[in-house]
């Protein structure tokens, strides 16, 4: 029996990421169609934001030193000046003793370093206020250039946008921004044991689920599905898919058939149908071993052959092809935390470990608990809320080590 030869989990990523390095491509879309891509430009402010003086509460704009000895039974009293209306300038200078309405947003006028809260006036006469609380200079104001400076990085490349990134490029005055078109990504899943979910499996029949959690799995870091086919173990029907699927896909994701037995000729396959073709046939990391890839210069399509059990091919996308995903946009890496290992965990040996883990807060600080389970058993992922990574070079995680854990 051929044995793989495996590679390890960092060479695999940065093959295929050379392979694809050139493929990222870019597109400008309005502001409002941005949300949830990933920003390609960076981003800067023409004007400094705000670029005059606001008020951050409905109040009284003064000049500080003028309120100061102000309580609740003493009260300072100031001259009412004319009011500042929203959307408009401010055209008249404070000068001391003097105060005047402003607006929460508002301009506050030359002469004036803080704003009152209005909650803390009380009109005394027809042309006074007074004033029962004491400002230092600046309270409830956003001076010019706070938010940001004028020319400044407002937001760098790379950086998904999510609202509050629509609401700060709007706040610039940025209707549209160049972002990185998603990749597009068909998924193959093979197997005579295969069936519809609308259907009872029979003995030796399972419902098809990698189809479902590799499709999410897509959607949720930015891919566009172009297909989605479950294909008989038949080379030469897998085969017409696959040709059919690499002239419209960045990748083509083949889940099933990765390993070495009797029924299993991805590998074959994509040999078969691309140049170079397989580059990496086994990975040094458990679950996912068997993972193929593969590159077809023509199409410029990378291939990839995923493990059929869930769990391991989905941990193999985020792995490798979100992971090469993220690069390419130069997008930082998923969200994680650091906890400690709530018990002795052992590792493979000579592989790189994906451990499940679940979160468990405990005194205020975060405990990673490990969740054991077969890569064909879905419940290993439900019952877990992310993952750590134990180098292949070590034996195992302690009770009380520091873990980087990234969220599932």
């Amino acid at each position: 029996m051929e044995l793989l030869h495996t590679t390890t989990l960092e060479s695999a990523r940065e093959k295929l990421l050379e392979y694809l390095k050139e493929k990222q491509q870019k597109k400008t879309v309005e502001l409002m169609e941005a949300e949830g891509q990933v920003l390609a430009e960076e981003i800067r402010s023409s004007l400094p934001i705000p670029h005059f003086r606001r008020s951050t509460v409905d109040g009284y704009a003064v000049i500080s030193r003028d309120t100061q000895g102000a309580s609740e039974s003493v009260p300072v009293f100031l001259e009412t000046m004319e009011e500042v209306r929203m959307g408009h300038e401010a055209a008249f200078t404070l000068h001391s003793g003097q105060c005047a309405y402003v607006p929460t947003g508002g301009m506050v006028p030359d002469g004036a370093d803080a704003v009152v809260m209005v909650e803390y006036c009380e009109p005394f006469n027809a042309g006074n206020l007074a004033v029962y609380d004491s400002v230092s200079v600046g309270r409830n104001v956003i001076n010019i250039g706070e938010d940001a400076e004028s020319n400044a990085v407002i937001l760098a490349p790379g950086v998904t946008l999510h609202p509050q990134e629509i609401g700060a490029l709007a706040s610039a005055g940025v209707s549209r921004v160049t972002v990185y078109a998603p990749l597009r990504l068909t998924i193959i899943s093979t197997g005579d044991e295969l069936v519809s979910l609308n259907k009872v499996p029979a003995p030796g029949q399972v419902h098809d689920v990698n189809t479902y959690a590799l499709e999410s799995l897509a959607r949720k870091y930015g891919f566009e599905v172009a297909a989605t086919y479950v294909l008989m173990d038949e080379d030469e029907l897998i085969k017409s898919v696959v040709l059919a699927a690499m002239q419209v896909s960045d990748i083509v994701a083949i889940s099933g058939g990765s390993s070495q037995g009797k029924k299993d000729m991805t590998a074959r396959v994509m040999d078969d149908v691309s140049e170079p073709g397989v580059f990496v046939h086994g990975i040094s990391i458990k679950p996912g071993k068997p993972t193929i890839l593969g590159y077809d210069q023509k199409s410029n399509t990378a291939l990839i052959g995923l493990p059929g059990h869930p769990v391991a091919a989905m941990v193999i996308f985020e792995l490798i092809v979100v992971w090469v995903k993220n690069r390419l946009m130069g997008k930082k890496d998923e969200p994680c935390i650091y906890a400690r290992m709530k018990t002795n965990v052992g590792s493979a040996p000579g592989k790189t470990t994906c451990q499940m883990v679940r979160l468990v807060e405990t005194e205020g600080e975060y405990w990673a608990e490990p969740v054991f389970g077969k890569s064909g058993t879905m419940s290993t992922l439900t019952a877990a809320n992310g993952y750590t990574l134990i180098d292949m070079n070590k034996e195992g995680l302690r009770t009380g080590e520091l873990v980087k854990v990234v969220f599932l």
